[in-house]
């Protein structure tokens, strides 16, 4: 039987953290443990009725079984721009600014295919969301990783860039509400950002999936384009999935920069064919009646926030309480290290949370609990928690 050389780019390729944890998840289940996944960031709760019957609704559609637009539905790109007009008052050119994915994965994976050659300066805070570097990887892009410390509120030292790293930076990505850390930023911080980004002429890769995971109504995450002059540095990548429970649909946007938002169009139109047609219908009922549900999952992650923050602490493990995101970026009980403490945790007691290293190096110390269960395993997953 030949065997066949994989290309250089895969040896280079780390296992893919969730598919890493899943395969020992597994083992562990098959020794007969009752496992509680507190893992992945994927909503336990189902789509909401309304989104499911828009679907049945548009499925059906002859129009929508041949191939869909590469950019997307002209009805969903406008959906896009007047939920972007209503929620941040950014006002968005549906044409031009505005483009559909097959989740915001997918985009984030495949925009450093349009701007970087090989040789090129990345700039990734971390700890990261994968993707970022891995993407960054695949177009023959350097990365330079900006940590993310606890001291700093889990913001990039801008400041500690120097001038030349800054000049050779092709693209910065930064990630709020942050993963893993549940970090928000303030618009001090995107002001400034926005400012360097201009002088040097570096693009702004904002991953904004999290910005309706709130918890204060009078603290609501920005936006990167309600900051003066983002528009022409930036490009802000937004999903479906964890705002109105469509995981599995694949349905997100890039929009910002024209010139940015068109490349990635240009990318995606030679390597995929668009969205199913009645994916996009379901989403426009999402974005345009979805605030009365989203809100409903903000009060029951609240609630699910409270448990986990109150019953880590009365264990005497340190974390802070987020203001968004459903992740609770926890520390590791002091001399322990976080693959040790995470492989322990499921061994011991079939807990499944998320190793802080495998977001990156200063990650290390802390997991990460995802509030994807309710609120009784919660309960239990804090005990045995405690029991370790």
């Amino acid at each position: 039987m030949p065997h066949f050389k994989p290309a250089d780019r895969l040896a280079h390729l780390p296992p893919y953290l969730f598919a890493e944890i899943d395969r020992v998840k597994n083992e562990v289940k098959a020794k007969g443990m009752d496992i509680i996944d507190l893992g992945v960031g994927d909503p336990d709760l189902p789509t909401p009725d309304f989104i499911i019957d828009a679907m049945n609704k548009a499925v059906v559609k002859d129009e929508h079984h041949r191939y869909p637009s590469y950019s997307g539905l002209n009805s969903f790109r406008e959906a896009v721009s007047r939920w972007y007009h209503d929620r941040f008052n950014v006002h968005l050119d549906p044409k031009t600014e505005v483009l559909s994915l097959i989740g915001s994965k997918e985009g984030l994976a495949h925009f450093p295919l349009a701007f970087v050659d090989p040789g090129d300066l990345v700039l990734i805070s971390t700890p990261n969301y994968p993707v970022y570097p891995i993407a960054t990887m695949f177009a023959g892009g350097e990365t330079r990783f900006l940590p993310l410390t606890e001291d700093k509120d889990f913001l990039p030292d801008l400041d500690a860039v120097s001038a030349d790293t800054w000049k050779k930076a092709k693209i910065l990505f930064l990630n709020y509400p942050n993963n893993p850390t549940a970090a928000m930023a303030p618009r001090s911080f995107y002001e400034k950002l926005v400012d360097k980004a201009k002088e040097f002429t570096t693009i702004l890769v904002h991953d904004a999936a999290y910005s309706e995971m709130y918890f204060n109504p009078d603290d609501k995450p920005l936006s990167i384009l309600e900051i003066p002059g983002a528009r022409d540095v930036a490009i802000e990548f937004h999903s479906l999935s964890k705002t109105y429970n469509m995981t599995g649909w694949r349905i997100g946007m890039a929009v910002g920069n024209a010139e940015l938002v068109q490349a990635l169009g240009k990318i995606k139109s030679n390597i995929d064919s668009g969205i199913f047609q009645a994916i996009q219908e379901a989403g426009i009922a999402a974005l345009e009646q979805g605030e009365p549900f989203a809100g409903k999952m903000r009060a029951i992650y609240r609630n699910r926030r409270d448990i986990v923050v109150d019953g880590l602490q009365k264990y005497g493990l340190e974390c802070r309480r987020p203001g968004a995101t459903f992740y609770v970026w926890a520390r590791v009980p002091r001399g322990r290290d976080s693959a040790g403490f995470v492989a322990d945790l499921l061994q011991r007691t079939g807990v499944v949370v998320t190793p802080g290293n495998g977001f990156g190096k200063p990650g290390e110390g802390y997991f990460r609990i995802a509030l994807t269960v309710n609120e009784d395993r919660l309960n239990e997953a804090l005990s045995r928690i405690a029991s370790l």
